[in-house]
């Protein structure tokens, strides 16, 4: 033992298009406060290079998934997701990952905590941030979860072991309502203007505004949209407006300096074409939709899962912005292909009507998952 640090368990996973640190909940304390800065401290945050800890001065790479046996009966494990701010004093746990939730079964087989079982693994995950319940379809060869295989996802070099996420059980994940303000559509008034935008909770609450709307042709890259600040302030400004409508804090300012992670804002446009970072040429003709999607006040260099499982959502709500966004023959489709800034991703989407309203039968996507490194972090003993 170290006189000067104590030791913490934990494995890094490659989850879908994002990278996370996985720990068992027993390895961390349970106070709440102490959590948060032993937490911070394995990333290394607030710094700006996150140089004294593990993250990678990036958002999809600041993100935590505790995991550990569930106390629910119909689950198998417990899972607690946490984005961790890079250069801002915050650990967000008001939303979920879809990817960093692919990772969560292989995590949990091959931790021992769910049996494997050839030739799939069906782990069902109680999200604890969300309190619903996830399935994940993990491939299992001798004992362990497969990472080879002959998927590929946008985003990812090369291929891997095809993972299903079933998120059926997802809607109201946070509000409690597919339609959080039982609106289709809302208009959020921002310094004398009115924005147009739809407010949709599957996965996580998505505020969705048209790219036109903004000023916006819709295939803009990431760092167009980056490099704009006062683009980046009038979307915070929008979606901590909407996030006060839906009850997610009580002022825009409370929004913004303690819910950065959650509601995600999706920028949507009709396809067209355009050319990713990697210069791989997307044709208007392989998507039904096109996103730019932004959390922690940056947009997202792929699309995450929980964004695709409320996007999905959405494009089956008749009148919503993604909706009148979708082409229209992708209404009768049961996978919707969503144009994202590295590519496309499919989406499982199935409805039906009820009342007058959209129920949602299926929402599910495909990931890839890969352990990284098992070992220990250090963490400064005077953190505790």
């Amino acid at each position: 033992m170290h006189p000067d640090l104590q030791t913490i368990p934990c494995s890094i996973v490659r989850g879908g298009t994002s990278k996370g640190i996985y720990i068992l909940e027993n390895e961390l304390p349970k106070d709440m406060n102490l959590r948060k800065r032993v937490i911070q401290a394995v990333f290394g945050s607030p710094d700006p290079r996150q140089i004294d800890g593990l993250g990678g001065a990036d958002t999809l790479t600041s993100k935590l998934a505790i995991v550990g046996p569930s106390q629910n009966a119909g689950a198998d494990v417990d899972y607690t997701f946490a984005q961790v701010g890079i250069d801002r004093d915050v650990v967000d746990f008001g939303g979920n990952c879809g990817n960093i939730s692919s990772g969560v079964g292989p995590f949990a087989i091959d931790a021992g905590l769910v049996p494997a079982i050839e030739p799939v693994t069906t782990v069902r995950i109680y999200q604890t941030n969300t309190d619903c319940i996830l399935k994940a379809e993990v491939p299992v060869r001798n004992g362990k979860a497969c990472t080879s295989g002959d998927f590929h996802i946008d985003g990812v070099p090369g291929t891997g072991a095809k993972i299903t996420m079933d998120f059926s059980a997802t809607t109201g994940s946070v509000t409690g309502k597919l339609l959080p303000t039982g609106n289709v559509k809302d208009v959020i008034e921002y310094e004398g203007k009115n924005y147009e935008v739809s407010i949709v909770d599957a996965g996580n609450p998505l505020v969705f505004i048209a790219a036109e709307s903004l000023g916006l042709r819709g295939n803009e890259p990431a760092a167009e949209i980056d490099g704009d600040p006062e683009l980046l302030q009038r979307i915070e400004g929008i979606r901590s407006r909407a996030a006060v409508k839906i009850v997610m804090g009580r002022t825009p300012e409370d929004v913004t300096e303690n819910s950065p992670y959650a509601p995600f804002f999706a920028i949507v446009s009709a396809p067209q074409d355009y050319i990713t970072p990697a210069g791989k040429q997307i044709k208007k003709e392989e998507v039904d939709l096109m996103s730019r999607l932004l959390f922690m006040q940056k947009m997202h260099k792929t699309y995450p899962g929980t964004g695709a499982v409320c996007t999905a959502a959405a494009v089956r709500i008749p009148g919503s912005i993604a909706y009148e966004k979708l082409v229209r023959t992708a209404d009768s489709k049961k996978i919707i292909h969503i144009g994202h800034p590295a590519g496309v991703m499919d989406v499982e989407s199935v409805s039906h009507m009820e009342n007058g309203q959209a129920v949602m039968d299926k929402l599910a996507f495909y990931r890839t998952a890969r352990k990284i490194m098992d070992g220990y972090v250090y963490i400064p003993k005077e953190i505790f």
